[in-house]
């Protein structure tokens, strides 16, 4: 695999992960909460959580692909902020979309 296509893999997932928590009403698409919609806080640290999975795929592909370097605060800082940038569409989705039932 070259570089651009596993950048690439690894940018779609990023988005799909990141807008997971809002389209699904269950923990980690697993258990069902009881309350019907899931607090805040849940899809918070579930966002970080995907986040961290993500953080962790990203390494074993730069792995594969040759060495794998380390990398300071600045890294983590930048790709958790493109993290909550790619999740904006499902808050949007979640939160800011006027529903019809209402």
């Amino acid at each position: 695999m070259n570089t651009a296509a596993a950048s690439w893999i690894v940018i779609v997932l990023m988005a799909v992960l990141a807008n997971f928590p809002f389209f699904t009403e269950s923990v980690l698409g697993i258990v069902r909460l009881k309350r019907g919609a899931k607090p805040g806080f849940v899809r918070l640290a579930e966002l970080l959580l995907l986040y961290l999975l993500v953080l962790g795929v990203a390494r074993l592909v730069e792995s594969s692909i040759g060495n794998a370097f380390s990398q300071g605060w600045q890294f983590y800082a930048v790709t958790a902020c493109l993290f909550l940038v790619l999740g904006f569409p499902g808050f949007v989705h979640c939160y800011l979309r006027r529903r019809s039932d209402d």
